[in-house]
This record gives C-alpha cells, structure tokens and sequence, in this order.
C-alpha cells in the first residue's frame, strides 16, 4: 500500500541514509526465539514493515518456529494474494489485520490498495486462526457512522467475537494537513461498533 499517513515511513518508503543491519535466516530467527525462551519467549511476532512483502522468509521461519514448539503472530495489512496465505496458515497462531476502512474509493484512491483483497485474505484467515482487526480512523475519510456500522456489521457476519481495535490516527508522513483524530469521535465509533461485535478496543486514546 502507499498509505500517506504511514506511522513507519523511515523503514516501509526507503530510508535516505545508509542504515547497518544484520541478516538473520531462517534458521538464525528460529533459534534466537528459542534461546530466549528462558527469559519468556513463546514465538515471534511478523511485523513492522509490512511482512507479506518477504512472505516466503515469513512462512520459512514460522514452520522452523512451529517445530520448537512455539507460536507465531502476524501483523499485516492484508494485501496479498490467497494463495500466499495458504501457504503461510499451517504456521501461523494468530494474526492482527488492518482493515483501514470500508470503502472501495478509500482504499483505491487514498491507500493503493483493493479493499476486495482484504476482505477476502480477511474471511479466509478467519477460518484458520485467531485474527484481530485494526481501523486507524482518519478525518474526513473513515470517520462517517455509517461506515463503522458497515464495516462492524461485516466482521460480524464472519464472526461477532473478532475483536476490532479502532485507533487514533496522528499526523504522519504526507498527510499532516489535518489534527488528530478527535478521542471522543474514536469513542463515538467504538460504541456503535459495540452493537455489533462483542470485543471493540479503542488505541491511542
């Protein structure tokens, strides 16, 4: 996605420095995840920048991370073809999905993206394993009643106890021509969420 609100556009747009990193395969993850183990560890967590960019390295660890006896978590924008996903859920324990909105104009004109993808990779992860949702609610685009109603009706027809987690968005990155989400509005949307779903979280209240 081109999101120009992006919360990590240092690492997800390129960086203009030259930044030192280590890489770690596979193997090299598994086994550090592992080590820790004795300091509380139970697994690793796919995350930040967007994981399915590298899903290949995602489910080569996972399967590693599986077999000693851990668990794995996936956080992503759900932008991926379903095949991608059937490769990646024999590993995968549990997921946290942005949903950004609920519009096809959002995600196409604003995001890059097809709200159609999502909510199919959404719907098939479903079946697999736990999944969490997250809408990052931006002024003047997401921020309508009906939208939220919509959209929470939707996540509970596939299942009125996935949890949704509505957060406060900030000015970030290309879109700094607006304040911050209104806390009140976050928690005006969460309690119509509520009439639909069973667990809505508010973020960044």
């Amino acid at each position: 996605l081109r999101c120009p609100f992006c919360q990590n556009h240092e690492i997800s747009w390129g960086c203009s420095v030259p930044v030192d990193y280590d890489y770690l395969s596979p193997t090299d993850l598994a086994e550090t995840a592992a080590y820790y183990r004795r300091r509380g560890n139970i697994g690793v967590a796919f995350t930040y920048n967007e994981p399915l960019i590298g899903w290949e390295y995602v489910r080569d660890t996972a399967k590693l991370v599986r077999q000693m006896g851990m668990v794995n978590v996936l956080v992503t924008n759900g932008t991926a073809d379903l095949g991608v996903l059937a490769e990646l859920t024999p590993y995968i324990d549990a997921m946290n999905i942005d949903l950004k909105g609920f519009t096809d104009r959002y995600y196409r004109d604003v995001l890059k993206g097809d709200r159609q993808m999502v909510m199919s990779f959404i719907e098939e992860a479903a079946r697999h394993c736990h999944i969490e949702l997250t809408c990052l609610i931006i002024p003047g685009e997401n921020d309508s009643d009906e939208e939220m109603d919509v959209l929470s009706k939707w996540v509970a027809s596939l299942d009125h106890d996935i949890p949704l987690h509505i957060s406060r968005f900030f000015p970030r990155f290309h879109m700094t021509d607006r304040g911050p989400t209104p806390v009140k509005k976050v928690r005006h949307l969460a309690e119509i969420a509520r009439k639909n779903l069973t667990y809505v979280y508010t973020g960044n209240c």
